[in-house]
C-alpha cells in the first residue's frame, strides 16, 4: 500500500494544481536524449508514408482528387500522434510508476496522486505533439500542405494525443508488467488504425466495421486532419473536437481511479 496515494490535493486546493511540476520532470528527463527520441519517432511513420505513399501510390488511382500520398499523410500524423501518446502512458509511465519508483518518490511531497496523473497524460500528449510536429514539418516540406489551414493541425495532435494518453494510463493502471501491454497493441491498437481511414477510405470496409471505425478516436483525428492538409475546414468540426475532449476526460477520470486503487491495495 502507498500511503502517500490517499494524500488531498495540492496545497493550493486547486484540482491537480501540482501537475506543471510533474511535466516539467519528465521534460527535463527527454531533454537529454531529444534529438534521438525525435528522429526515433519520425523513422517508423516516415517509411509506411514513403514505402506506401510513393511505392504503393504509383499503382493507385487518385482519392478524391488527390494522390494516395497526399491522403495517407493525414493518416501518418494521426498514427504517428496516437503512438506516441501511447508509448509514452504506457512502457515510460508504467517504468516511473512500477519500475523506478518515482510516482512514490513524488507523492511523499505536498503534491497527491490526482497531480501525477494529470502531468502523465499532459505530458505524454506533448509528447505526441512533439512527434505529430515533427511529421508535419516533413509533409510540409514534401509540398503536401494546403494553406494556413494547415497550422490547425496542430492543435488537433494535442487533442488526440490527450484521448490516447489517457487511454494508455487505463491499461497502465492495469498492468502487472511490460507484457501486459501487447494485449492493448494487439486487441485495439492496430485493430483501430486499420478501421479509422489511415491507409484507405472506410468506405471500402463492410458497412457496419465502417461504423464502428468512425466512433474510434483515431478516426475523429484523421477526420479533423485529413481536410485541414488539403486547406479546407472539417465538416462536423465540433462533433470531433467533443468525442476527442469526451474521451480524454472520461478516460482520464478512469485511470485516476484505477491507479489510486491499485496503489491502495
Amino acid at each position: 500500500m502507498t500511503v502517500a496515494a490517499t494524500r488531498a490535493p495540492a496545497p493550493s486546493g486547486r484540482p491537480f494544481a501540482g501537475w506543471l511540476p510533474v511535466w516539467q520532470r519528465n521534460f527535463l528527463v527527454w531533454r537529454k536524449l531529444a534529438l534521438p527520441s525525435v528522429l526515433g519517432n519520425l523513422a517508423d511513420p516516415l517509411i509506411y508514408m514513403l514505402g506506401l505513399g510513393y511505392g504503393l501510390g504509383a499503382m493507385l488511382p487518385s482519392i478524391d482528387g488527390r494522390p494516395y500520398i497526399a491522403f495517407l499523410a493525414a493518416g501518418t500524423v494521426c498514427a504517428s500522434t496516437m503512438n506516441a501518446a501511447t508509448f509514452e502512458s504506457l512502457y515510460s509511465a508504467f517504468s516511473r510508476m512500477h519500475v523506478q519508483k518515482t510516482w512514490d518518490a513524488i507523492l511523499n511531497t505536498p503534491l497527491g496522486l490526482a497531480d501525477v496523473v494529470a502531468g502523465e497524460l499532459f505530458w505524454a500528449a506533448t509528447k505526441s505533439l512533439f512527434s505529430g510536429a515533427a511529421i508535419l514539418v516533413v509533409i510540409t516540406g514534401m509540398g503536401l500542405t494546403h494553406g494556413p489551414l494547415a497550422l490547425w493541425i496542430l492543435p488537433a495532435i494535442v487533442l488526440t494525443g490527450l484521448a490516447f494518453a489517457a487511454l494508455g494510463l487505463i491499461w497502465n493502471a492495469l498492468a502487472p508488467s511490460y507484457d501486459f501491454f501487447m494485449y492493448y497493441f494487439t486487441l485495439f491498437i492496430t485493430p483501430m488504425t486499420l478501421i479509422s481511414g489511415v491507409f484507405f477510405p472506410t468506405d471500402q470496409l463492410p458497412e457496419w466495421l465502417a461504423a464502428v471505425g468512425q466512433w474510434l478516436p483515431l478516426a475523429q483525428g484523421v477526420a479533423l486532419v485529413r481536410p485541414l492538409l488539403a486547406g479546407e475546414v472539417p465538416p462536423d468540426v465540433a462533433l470531433h473536437v467533443a468525442a476527442l475532449l469526451g474521451t480524454a476526460a472520461a478516460a482520464f477520470v478512469i485511470a485516476l481511479h484505477l491507479t489510486r486503487r491499485r496503489l491502495l491495495k
